[in-house]
């Protein structure tokens, strides 16, 4: 071969071609170490989780393209492919430059160019060529240890040995939202990119796909709103009143599912309760006792999806003579899915 293998390369026993010692070398020159090392680890993985499959290389899949695939796959995070594109199809883009360059068969070009444009697209990347399902294998299995324990240990300790991690996990999801900080169509709000990119980005401005259905302009409305609009709170404001009604009515049913899954309410001070059902018994006591609740604003700070509500409560039907209890209630609040408010927390004796 023309080109000298470094000493690592002969030592990870990496694939024997020019081609692939050249895309070697463009991956350490263009990428941060954490990246390479992360590359080159996915594609050990990868070769590692096909043998546990049964497949072989150069009758199940070609080895030179699989290893393509994984030491180009985040290329994408170089300054030389950060465009305005999703990093992984930016990626994708400049390695089959490299290729074209080097007169790579087209259809091959269209392997690595999948491999490396899916790799975080669960469900699409296995359903195609071998080589773009195993290499995604390999980087699940590096980036978010899916399939690790599928690993010999040997291989797992003398990998790391040679390609220290870095910290990994965090320090790519930190190079991606950068890119996507600085080039928002590197992170579109149903990318990958996009929902790391979110949590970086005060609340409410960044949408997501519930945000982009409300805005249209056809005026579709949810199925629950449809369905059972008195039980429905538009707003967070709308939740008290909402609640009031339902309890008035005797629709256990329907204050019910004013509570997210996993809420907690407070139904006497200091005995909270979690859950759906131990929240239905909770509020069927309320509805048997015939207790009565007016709850008047007192406060609310809304935050994106996230409301925190206080409200003076005059609550009927918890003393043994019914006389009137007044409280000030701590709630928080999150919209839901389908746009409707529900409770968190519930707690009216909390102030």
């Amino acid at each position: 071969m023309s080109v000298d293998i470094p000493n690592l390369y002969s030592q990870l026993r990496l694939p024997d071609t020019e081609l692939a010692v050249r895309a070697y070398r463009l991956s350490h020159q263009s990428t941060p170490e954490f990246v390479f090392n992360h590359s080159v680890r996915s594609y050990l993985f990868a070769e590692a989780l096909a043998g546990t499959r049964n497949l072989r290389p150069g009758t199940d899949y070609d080895q030179e393209l699989l290893f393509l695939g994984c030491v180009l796959h985040d290329i994408g995070l170089s300054d030389r492919a950060d465009d305005d594109q999703r990093f992984e199809v930016g990626g994708a883009d400049l390695a089959a430059e490299f290729l074209r360059e080097r007169h790579v068969a087209p259809e091959r070009i269209a392997v690595v160019w999948d491999a490396i444009a899916l790799h975080t697209s669960d469900g699409i990347a296995g359903r195609k060529a071998p080589e773009v399902a195993i290499a995604q294998l390999g980087i699940a299995a590096d980036i978010l240890g899916r399939g690790r324990d599928q690993l010999p240990a040997e291989l797992l300790e003398s990998v790391h040995v040679a390609l220290p991690r870095h910290n990994l996990s965090y320090a790519l999801t930190e190079a991606i939202v950068a890119q996507g900080l600085r080039a928002p169509g590197k992170a579109g709000p149903l990318s990958f990119a996009g929902q790391l990119v979110r949590r970086h980005l005060p609340a409410g401005t960044f949408p997501d796909w519930y945000d982009l259905m409300v805005n249209t302009g056809w005026g579709d409305n949810p199925a629950t709103l449809i369905a059972t609009p008195e039980r429905y709170a538009a707003t967070a404001e709308q939740l008290g009143e909402v609640f009031m009604r339902l309890l008035a009515a005797g629709d256990l049913d329907g204050l019910v599912s004013l509570y997210e899954l996993g809420a907690t309410l407070v139904p006497a001070p200091d005995r909270p309760v979690t859950g759906t059902e131990l929240i239905r018994d909770a509020l069927g006591s309320l509805i048997r006792n015939r207790v009565s609740i007016k709850l008047v604003p007192r406060k609310i700070h809304v935050s994106g999806d996230i409301a925190l509500v206080s409200n003076v409560a005059t609550v009927i039907g918890t003393t043994p003579d019914r006389s009137a209890i007044t409280t000030h209630t701590t709630e928080i609040l999150r919209r839901q899915p389908d746009g409707r408010w529900a409770y968190v927390l519930d707690d009216p004796f909390f102030g």
